[in-house]
């Protein structure tokens, strides 16, 4: 099968679907362009290799076709700077003018289509859009791993228009290679830090690690769910009522497959929802009535750093607490500086979800961990083990 890394672009236009999905402030300006530059790598490799590059992605959820403030319009200056080329635009991605800038695109060159989801086709995962935005290029290539669990046109359709002319970009290669490592050659000690409010929106993602894990470190609103199920008292902390004998099986689970499951023994907590509330240590499962956990204790710090420090491999997705909050914000930048230690040491650390992610900008360790996910749903669904439609699409389209 063609990667970027080995393909000759010399003379092709490759069509490149990128996830330029990022936030933009009042006056349409980007807050964040890791996105992009995360997309570079390759639109470079196909410039230096000779080819020209045809730029598709979405932005936002536009309801009733063109907005302005969905515009790509507002990017075409970061995207010049930041790939070291013009960017020329087409202020449709379907129709004559898009047509016409992609046939007459010379090597080195960089067209951006307007947004995709101005046509409902996108979404819909119409097959004549695909077949139209198929015709612009020679080569299809498919960049953008946060949308890669979404049935879309320009993700999952168009590939079938590409046979054997069809490949992963740099980034998307990279991330399914980083989960790969964790999930499918994992070296020993496996420690998972899961965090996050919910137990429900990561029970598919602990149900299928637990055949593979040492230890599994519970975080987050989501812990006092997990305490609740064994009966302790959780006072006013986040509880999913509807999710208690959820919580419970997976504690049997992980005992018959010898997880050691680390549960926050004493918490952080506080009597309102805020930075200023009051502040006090409590044991995790005697939190009086009026009061809620919104970080985890000192006792469970000092346990999940050794645990941390001691593993060879670690998947972190969710945080210990209430981070945005500076005064509860101790768990997670303690667990993330840990994370960092064992890395430094040798381990293999995948950090993925949209508020680990936001953990590890905060507190500035980049460039220490092994690799930070850009794709937050698609992450959680390929280490969920499921079949991302954006991937199996160029797999088949690659016999």
């Amino acid at each position: 099968m063609h990667t970027a890394d080995n393909f000759d672009f010399s003379g092709k236009k490759a069509l490149i679907r990128v996830d330029f999905n990022v936030p933009l402030n009042n006056q349409f300006q980007i807050t964040d362009d890791s996105r992009i530059k995360a997309a570079v790598l390759t639109i470079k490799k196909v410039l230096n290799g000779g080819g020209s590059v045809i730029l598709m992605s979405h932005l936002g959820r536009p309801k009733n076709g063109p907005e302005k403030k969905y515009s790509l319009q507002h990017i075409i200056k970061r995207v010049s700077k930041l790939a070291g080329a013009p960017v020329d635009f087409a202020d449709d991605c379907l129709g004559s003018e898009a047509r016409e800038k992609a046939a007459a695109l010379q090597p080195g060159q960089i067209l951006l289509l307007e947004n995709l989801r101005f046509h409902e086709g996108e979404t819909q995962g119409s097959v004549e859009m695909a077949k139209t935005l198929a015709q612009l290029g020679d080569v299809y290539v498919n960049d953008a791993f946060g949308t890669a669990h979404r049935e879309h046109a320009s993700t999952a359709v168009i590939a079938q228009f590409f046979k054997n002319n069809c490949m992963f970009g740099l980034l998307m290669q990279r991330e399914i290679d980083s989960v790969a490592q964790v999930m499918e050659n994992p070296q020993k000690p496996f420690t998972a830090v899961i965090g996050g409010a919910k137990v429900s929106s990561k029970i598919g993602i602990i149900e299928n690690l637990l055949s593979k894990l040492d230890n599994l470190i519970i975080g987050g609103g989501m812990a006092y769910t997990f305490i609740k199920a064994q009966g302790g008292e959780v006072g006013d902390s986040l509880v999913e009522e509807e999710h208690l004998e959820t919580a419970a099986k997976v504690i049997k689970a992980a005992k018959r497959k010898g997880v050691r499951i680390l549960l926050p023994e004493d918490s952080a907590i506080a009597n309102t929802f805020s930075n200023d509330a009051a502040k006090k240590i409590a044991e995790s499962d005697h939190i009086p009535a009026g009061w809620m956990g919104l970080d985890v204790g000192p006792r469970a710090m000092g346990h999940n750093t050794v645990c941390l420090e001691e593993s060879k491999t670690i998947l972190w997705n969710g945080p210990m607490g209430v981070f945005e909050f500076d005064n509860f914000a101790e768990g997670t930048k303690s667990a993330a500086f840990a994370i960092v230690a064992a890395t430094e040491r040798g381990a293999y650390s995948l950090v993925g979800g949209g508020d680990s992610v936001a953990a590890v900008n905060k507190f500035q360790i980049q460039e220490h961990v092994s690799y930070v996910s850009t794709g937050g749903g698609a992450l959680l669904e390929l280490i969920e083990g499921k079949d991302l439609p954006g991937i199996a699409a160029i797999k088949k389209a690659n016999p």
